[in-house]
């Protein structure tokens, strides 16, 4: 597959190492000569330096015969354009763009992105992405990760395996008959930095970092056997009132659980803004910093506090600072992947990288075959790929057991009519079921081939 990627920030960049990791014939094009020199000597990809929306950019690019665009540069209207050229010049069949503004958002204004308009075929908002990946962690304030698959009926869970952990030191395999009406399966296991899929006799360690996959009705209970609690959210602290504070604290408005939130903004007109929003909202105009704020919102008795500034260090601080003064769990947005590390040193219970997000929202559009979510773990170290199995898969009418998954895979669960099952090595896979899989970066191009993914599927 022929791709440019228009922008070579960390979104493109991390895009691009996707893709050509994967023998695709990628592109990457921007305006700052040093980004693309970063991309092509780290990377397998070509490098246009120039402005993405320039037909003679696009055609230095050979966007002639490419068959699918990202347009994911820091300007909006970039991507509008660049997309509206790469279609009524070069006719490339697949264009998708990121955009930001909420205005270009709104989906009375849905009908702009029709071909005859402007042909964007998938339209990637970060700020949406991000705030709904907040609010999942809010669902699971223990996890580090949370995702959902299989129509919400399965939860993949990061959890952090400490002293307390129940079923530490056994053996994987064991915790089918200890808990055999338990349907969790675990897929991933990073230790000392290395993530890997693991065995069924291989065991679980204190300071490991290990993936579930669970039913959605058994994930109060899988938090319990794996010693985490799953406590009430009743009481909530967002630090930003910007788009993403706002759209968060607007769906926990909407959520059926009563829910108290508070947000502390900076900024008085968006306070302003967000206070007028709001119907239940208290928003309190301050810095996410002042103790005093802190303990005037009543820092000590809430269970979360969320810091989502656009600033990573005010971001860090402010949840340090609230668990300090008796917060239950801190929640940092962290656009910088390099200060993941210091997340747990420092007592923060869970991050949320915007570019992650991003990335996995663009996957999931990328991805070949009837592909229905992706989600990106780690630093690009493996995928979680729900796919519906086709009838020309060589994996349809097999056992587990009989399918040759590379060592790095691990089927974490399966659909079959409508219903979620915990899949074993005798489960059969059918023409039509859903199957999540966990699956490291270096095994991806494999797995594709065995889900039968062509071209012709796109």
């Amino acid at each position: 597959m022929k791709v440019i990627i228009c922008g070579a920030g960390q979104v493109g960049w991390q895009i691009a190492r996707h893709l050509a990791s994967e023998k695709n014939d990628v592109t990457i094009i921007d305006s700052d000569q040093d980004l693309v020199s970063r991309a092509t000597d780290t990377l397998d990809v070509r490098g246009v330096s120039g402005f993405a929306s320039y037909p003679n950019v696009l055609n230095s690019a050979g966007a002639e015969d490419a068959d699918m665009i990202i347009a994911a540069t820091y300007s909006d209207e970039v991507n509008m354009v660049t997309c509206q050229v790469a279609h009524s010049i070069f006719d490339i069949p697949r264009k998708i763009a990121r955009l930001r503004s909420q205005s270009y958002l709104d989906a009375i204004y849905a009908d702009l992105y029709r071909r005859d308009h402007l042909p964007i075929d998938v339209v990637i908002s970060p700020e949406l992405e991000v705030a709904e990946a907040a609010l999942k962690r809010l669902s699971s304030p223990n996890a580090f990760e949370s995702e959902t698959f299989l129509n919400n009926q399965a939860q993949l869970l990061g959890l952090h395996i400490e002293e307390n952990c129940p079923v530490i030191n056994t053996p994987l395999r064991q915790l089918t008959d200890l808990f055999s009406t338990l349907r969790v399966i675990v897929v991933g296991v990073r230790r000392h930095g290395v993530l890997f899929a693991p065995n069924a006799g291989d065991q679980l360690f204190c300071s490991d970092e290990v993936y579930l996959m669970c039913h959605s009705n058994d994930t109060s209970r899988t938090l319990d056997v794996f010693g985490k609690s799953q406590g009430e959210q009743n009481r909530i602290i967002l630090i930003g009132g910007g788009n993403v504070g706002l759209r968060i604290a607007k769906s926990l408005e909407m959520s059926e659980n009563r829910v108290r939130a508070k947000i502390i903004e900076n900024n008085r007109s968006r306070a302003e803004l967000a206070a007028s929003s709001l119907e239940r909202t208290i928003v309190l105009h301050g810095d996410g910093l002042d103790s005093g704020l802190l303990e005037e919102a009543n820092v000590s008795k809430t269970d979360t506090i969320l810091a989502v500034t656009d600033d990573d260090k005010t971001n860090m601080l402010a949840a340090v600072r609230a668990k300090s003064r008796g917060c239950k769990k801190a929640i940092a947005l962290i656009n910088d992947p390099t200060m993941s590390p210091l997340m747990e040193p420092l007592g923060i219970d869970a991050y949320i990288n915007p570019r992650s997000t991003t990335v996995s929202s663009i996957l999931r559009h990328i991805r070949h075959g009837k592909v229905k979510n992706v989600y990106s773990i780690g630093d690009a170290e493996a995928e979680v790929i729900e796919a519906q199995v086709m009838s020309t898969s060589p994996i349809a009418g097999s056992r587990i057991a009989d399918i040759d998954f590379p060592e790095g895979v691990i089927v974490g669960g399966i659909l079959k009519n409508g219903d979620m099952i915990k899949p074993n090595s005798q489960s059969k896979i059918e023409e039509g079921d859903i199957i999540a899989l966990f699956v490291l970066s270096k095994d991806i191009p494999q797995v594709e081939r065995l889900l039968q993914v062509t071209i012709d599927y796109f």
